[in-house]
């Protein structure tokens, strides 16, 4: 059976990150890939200049159409935005168990903000009791961890940060490594704590590194890869992607290439 991928998030008109990085991280990794959209984007390689929301209704009614037909085998989260689009997605996921890869986007890599500030309780409250893994970089993780005020974590290593995150009702978590000094994703399922070094490259195109690494951590979790297989095959593919990155591409931080476009 071919596996079924999922991503529900955002378009990037620029094509670099959101829904376009992910499907073809989907493809790539050797899934199909279904998209359920809930908000667009005015977006290029220098930043977000509008975002547009998709009405809640709209956005089940793309889940029910990809789930009653198609079926998915893993999906992933990516730019949700609005509490009222969570509380939707997460309403009808809690319905529909499936392997599910939360990534957290807040701030896109032009510094934009993605997340309005009244959803971010909704994510950590709804989203992550339903994931499989969540996969914050490390400006993200500080963030998470800081909505819990017993919490001293604003310097925190990725060790600590997973282990508050999983506190917070993330089942596993991986603290990416294209963030701080050390060029390592950090993965914690629960139990072990697990470190995978990563490639880092100097180019100046890194956009869509974070929705590749998660895109494809998801379509080889929909293979039926274990978690941290996944996190290693996810770890590789977004690091080459950067090496690969389109550095002519646009005026500001080009686009990562997960296909080698360039062949």
């Amino acid at each position: 059976m071919i596996p079924r991928a999922l991503t529900i998030a955002t378009s990037d008109s620029g094509g670099g990150a959101g829904i376009q990085a992910d499907l073809k991280a989907f493809a790539a990794a050797g899934a199909h890939g279904t998209s359920v959209l809930v908000a667009l984007t005015a977006q290029n390689t220098v930043g977000v200049t509008a975002i547009h929301e998709l009405p809640p209704a709209f956005v089940r009614a793309q889940l029910e159409a990809v789930y009653d037909d198609i079926g998915v085998d893993a999906a992933k989260t990516g730019m949700l935005y609005s509490r009222a689009l969570i509380e939707t997605v997460a309403d009808f996921l809690e319905a529909r168990p499936t392997p599910l890869v939360v990534d957290p986007v807040m701030v896109a890599s032009s510094g934009a903000k993605l997340l309005e500030d009244d959803a971010v309780d909704a994510l950590v409250g709804r989203l992550f009791p339903l994931a499989t893994v969540v996969t914050p970089n490390l400006v993200e993780a500080r963030s998470l961890a800081a909505l819990e005020p017993s919490n001293r974590l604003v310097r925190g290593s990725r060790r600590e940060l997973a282990e508050a995150l999983h506190a917070l009702g993330a089942p596993a978590v991986i603290v990416t490594g294209g963030h701080g000094d050390d060029a390592v994703d950090h993965l914690f399922d629960g139990r072990e704590h697990h470190e995978i070094p990563v490639d880092r490259h100097e180019v100046a195109a890194t956009h869509g590194a974070g929705c590749t690494h998660s895109a494809t951590l998801a379509a080889l979790l929909a293979r039926g890869l274990p978690l941290l297989e996944a996190a290693r095959g996810a770890a590789e593919a977004a690091s080459r992607a950067v090496a690969q990155g389109l550095v002519e591409i646009g005026a500001g931080e080009g686009p990562v290439d997960v296909l080698g476009v360039r062949r």
